[in-house]
């Protein structure tokens, strides 16, 4: 077995593609429109689809905003410079909730962004 997806309902399917792409740097890698069940899914990340991990970008037509929920956390990005990463995704009009630094209690380097529909994605200095 191996993780496919993780799904998130999004409100603005192009403001979204467009924070995913332009300030996230993925590449859209499929896009279908469902009218009869008046969906549209988007299918977005940094590789392949065969072997690697993506996001689902659920956009349903009719619904106008969601609600987080308290139990969903975050998305992790494994970036080599956290601080420069979000100097980048500041350039490109992104919105960093969370300045680069330490973990409280630790020592490694995180920060947290926000998509445009207030989800979290957490960047993690990742030296692989």
């Amino acid at each position: 077995m191996r993780m496919l997806h993780t799904m998130l309902r999004v409100t603005d399917l192009e403001a979204s593609l467009s924070f995913y792409r332009e300030v996230l740097g993925m590449r859209l890698l499929r896009r279908a429109d469902f009218p009869e069940g008046r969906f549209t899914l988007a299918f977005v990340g940094y590789g392949d689809e065969s072997s690697n991990t993506v996001l689902e970008l659920t956009h349903n037509w009719d619904t106008k905003a969601y609600e987080l929920g308290t139990a969903y956390g975050h998305i992790a990005l494994g970036v080599p410079d956290v601080y420069a990463a979000c100097n980048e995704i500041k350039a490109r009009g992104g919105r960093v909730v969370r300045e680069a630094g330490p973990m409280k209690g630790g020592t490694r380097v995180i920060a947290f962004v926000e998509d445009p529909d207030g989800y979290k994605i957490e960047l993690v200095e990742d030296h692989a």
